[in-house]
């Protein structure tokens, strides 16, 4: 228990100790339970109860929903220092979640106890701002989703979203395959391949195989 504790606090000192304040950190090292997960794992699933949710510390997760004919729709990500707010305003109104949380990576991270973290936001100032505009943040990612959706072509769209994938990763070598994206963009393989190729004639990536080099200007 103590060792568990005290690996908690390390790590939380290491990546939140410029966002949280000292009691708030003893509180999530007692009450929070380390997890890690491989790429492709889930770990909030739509239309099941959500009773903790996650801070990241390592990691890149895909949150997701489904449209009205089940096809995923990527909505943001979470790195190293967020967490999933929207998920969060679900555990409090009790109510199943509308979106899936993915590992993209191997991803380590503190499950917080919902029934704890509601006590939070009153007793913890620094966890309300946390909270608060980690909700903004997300809010403001899905209105660009709608409005890319909506007035954007699919070209600039997954130019956008290759740029994304490099600064979340942090590297201008993406190991991603077509399918993978096509999967990302509820769309056939077929299609992003030829978008790519004309990305690639007008000098923004450069494609090699099962990865993709990103120009960034």
């Amino acid at each position: 228990m103590k060792k568990r504790i005290a690996f908690l606090k390390e790590q939380l000192h290491l990546h939140f100790d410029a966002v949280f304040e000292k009691p708030l950190i003893n509180e999530i090292a007692k009450n929070g339970i380390y997890a890690t997960y491989e790429k492709k794992d889930i770990l909030i699933d739509i239309g099941v109860e959500t009773t903790h949710i996650p801070l990241i510390i390592n990691g890149l997760v895909k949150i997701s929903r489904d449209d009205s004919h089940d096809h995923e729709i990527l909505l943001y990500y979470l790195e190293e220092g967020d967490t999933c707010a929207i998920s969060f305003i679900n555990c409090i109104h009790r109510s199943k979640s509308m979106f899936r949380a993915t590992a993209e990576e191997k991803i380590e991270c503190i499950m917080l106890p919902v029934n704890i973290i509601e006590e939070w936001m009153v007793k913890y100032k620094t966890w309300r701002v946390f909270i608060i505009d980690s909700y903004h943040n997300r809010l403001e990612e899905m209105l660009s989703v709608i409005k890319e959706l909506a007035f954007f072509k699919l070209e600039s769209r997954l130019y956008k979203y290759l740029a994304n994938q490099v600064k979340f990763k942090h590297s201008n070598d993406l190991l991603i395959t077509h399918q993978e994206i096509a999967n990302d963009f509820n769309t056939s393989r077929v299609v992003i391949s030829r978008i790519l190729k004309t990305l690639e004639q007008n000098g923004k990536i450069k494609l090699d195989r099962r990865k993709i080099h990103v120009e960034i200007s």
